[in-house]
């Protein structure tokens, strides 16, 4: 690994936690934690910020070929990797225990499972999604979006938001393919946001969706007018 990629430790600790890093780079990575302070303690907050998301998820019992996947993915069954200076213990997202305890579709919330796990539930004809709103600069996830069996598109707040007075936060969509964003209504902060899907385009794998903030009463145009404060795009889940 180039001495560049340590130089943006939270980037690299990122892209570690969510499991986006080749091979070869991952090893790198592992083999640097013990001595790489900075890049050990991003890598804990991103833990910290992720791990909560596995409570957003809907328990479901998966197929016996998933948890094969599973068990090839987090190498089950082989002896963890230790170097001699070792100090930190396997990172959640391997342990197969804690996999065992996550709903199979829930954690995809961050957007990279779903591909890692590959779980699809044919018990389920409905199409369901999920999408992680993250601050655009700190890349902090700060709300979630989930479809329902029922036909509901459920906004549910992971912080707090501190909104201006005379200001609103106002959720929008955008598939490829359409003119332009729908609003899909304004957000009380700290409050979660149900829409039916029934009033809403078929929904897509990628599709945009972010929270802006607008005057009190939302935009006076049929698109934002005021900065992102938090993005995402669809994940389908099932």
């Amino acid at each position: 690994m180039s001495p560049r990629q340590f130089d943006d430790p939270q980037r690299l600790a990122q892209d570690y936690v969510l499991g986006t890093l080749s091979a070869a780079t991952r090893r790198e990575v592992e083999q640097a934690l013990p001595h790489h302070t900075e890049l050990r303690a991003a890598v804990h907050e991103w833990e910290a910020r992720l791990l909560p998301l596995t409570a957003l998820a809907e328990p479901v019992t998966p197929s016996a070929s998933v948890w094969a996947r599973i068990e090839q993915s987090v190498g089950a069954g082989a002896p963890p990797r230790r170097t001699p200076n070792a100090i930190a213990p396997d990172p959640w997202w391997r342990r197969l225990n804690l996999w065992r305890g996550l709903a199979a579709g829930g954690f995809a919330a961050a957007a990279i499972m779903a591909d890692v796990v590959g779980l699809r539930q044919q018990s389920m004809p409905q199409e369901r999604f999920m999408v992680v709103l993250a601050a655009p600069q700190s890349m902090a996830p700060g709300w979630v979006v989930q479809t329902s069996a029922a036909g509901k598109l459920r906004l549910t707040p992971l912080v707090a938001a501190n909104v201006p007075p005379e200001k609103s936060l106002q959720l929008w969509t955008k598939a490829d393919g359409w003119k332009g964003p729908v609003s899909l209504g304004l957000v009380t902060p700290g409050q979660p946001l149900e829409v039916a899907l029934d009033k809403l385009p078929p929904l897509q794998a990628n599709q945009l969706f972010e929270i802006t903030l607008e005057p009190y009463k939302g935009s006076p145009l049929n698109r934002p007018t005021g900065p992102i404060l938090f993005i995402g795009r669809a994940v389908k889940v099932i």
